[in-house]
């Protein structure tokens, strides 16, 4: 299974050599409030948004300083408006206790309001180069698919991930997935004749009626709520 899983991190890492963030930011401040905005809304929206309030909100300081109600109406197509109260309380935190400087470690990154595991996990890798692996929605149905994971919760996935894939791998391993997810293993008609590890992925071989299109998915397909 050792070298099944190698073969599989073979083929995404072919398919997806420049697989990437697709969250425009440019610091850690930055890179923590793209991440909250993206729960449960598409990359392509927080980037519409994301540009009009950096530029009126710079820092954790100046978003720190904002009312909810004049930060809402610039976020309200991400989301609810606990997005915009998150976002604003998460910097009061910052400013608060970090010097106005994003924490760095997972403990004091879950510490602030609205961020969990999997957005700590994002900041960690792209903001400050830790290795870790964010598990969303399509890095969970994807590694359970292909069977690079066997679990039916984030948690678990996660913690299996961290074995199956080398250290020095894990946050280009985040992306490959998302890449697959996003382009060819598709929610509910994944394309699987476009798929570089069809041979090799478990629920294909299984016949698994999740990989063919028309089908419903399983109860591994649902929405995460991260």
């Amino acid at each position: 299974m050792k070298v099944q899983k190698k073969l599989i991190l073979e083929a995404l890492r072919s398919a997806y050599p420049d697989a990437g963030p697709e969250l425009n930011f440019s610091n850690p401040y930055e890179t923590l409030v793209a991440v909250m905005l993206s729960a449960q809304c598409t990359d392509k929206q927080v980037n519409k948004v994301t540009p009009a309030l950096f530029e009126r909100y710079p820092t954790p300081e100046a978003l720190a300083a904002a009312p909810v109600e004049d930060v809402y109406p610039m976020v309200k197509s991400c989301g609810f408006k606990s997005k915009a109260t998150n976002i604003v309380e998460a910097c009061r935190a910052i400013v608060e206790n970090h010097g106005g400087q994003v924490p760095s470690t997972m403990e004091a990154l879950r510490a602030l309001p609205g961020v969990g595991q999997k957005t700590a996990n994002v900041v960690l890798a792209n903001a400050f180069g830790v290795p870790t692996i964010a598990v969303d929605t399509h890095v969970f149905r994807v590694s359970n698919r292909l069977g690079l994971a066997k679990a039916d919760n984030v948690k678990l996935t996660e913690e299996q991930l961290m074995k199956a894939i080398p250290k020095k791998d894990w946050v280009a391993a985040h992306h490959w997935l998302i890449f697959h997810g996003r382009r060819v293993c598709h929610s509910r008609k994944p394309d699987c004749a476009a798929c570089p590890c069809r041979e090799l992925c478990r629920a294909y071989q299984e016949g698994n009626p999740e990989m063919k299109p028309g089908q419903k998915p399983s109860k591994t397909d649902h929405s995460l709520s991260l």
